[in-house]
């Protein structure tokens, strides 16, 4: 299973963007430590894996925790980072199976998280959800919206190339 996990930073209105590596990261405080190591007033970590979701998790320059938002809750049964985000998320939307108590835990497919994580980048929580809701939008095209609409469109699909 791979992914693909991009960091960009916006200092002024200049974006810079390196590959993240997400592989010691155990928690989404983990990957907060990771963007806090970056200088920027915002500071995204964008994830999409094997076509089947899409995570934003964001630092600002003035706040203590990092924000999330993830397309699809049953994405963290399956895959380990999508499972690290969501495991710090209040809002998971999923129940322990009753039946079996060594039962991992079932999430719903809703999207859950920070809707509004990129409004002000220029994506709207409305227009955000809806995307992730599309049929047979993918996860990727999610993410280059939320570029394109930032302004850092070109660094992201450079650092895709």
């Amino acid at each position: 299973m791979t992914y693909f996990a991009a960091l960009l930073t916006r200092t002024r209105d200049q974006w810079r963007a390196e590959e993240a590596d997400l592989d010691e990261c155990e928690s989404l405080s983990d990957i907060g430590d990771l963007l806090r190591d970056w200088p920027g007033d915002v500071r995204l970590v964008l994830v999409e894996q094997d076509d089947e979701y899409a995570a934003v998790i964001r630092l600002d320059a003035e706040e203590d925790d990092p924000r999330a938002f993830l397309s699809d809750g049953h994405a963290a049964d399956a895959y380990p980072i999508a499972a690290l985000v969501a495991e710090d998320l209040a809002e998971i939307g999923g129940d322990e199976l009753e039946d079996d108590e060594d039962a991992p835990p079932a999430h719903d497919s809703a999207p859950f998280g920070d809707a509004e994580i990129v409004e002000d980048l220029g994506t709207p929580s409305s227009d955000l959800l809806a995307m992730v809701a599309h049929p047979g939008t993918l996860p990727v095209d999610v993410l280059v919206a939320i570029c394109e609409k930032a302004g850092c469109g070109e660094a992201f699909e450079d650092l895709r190339g």
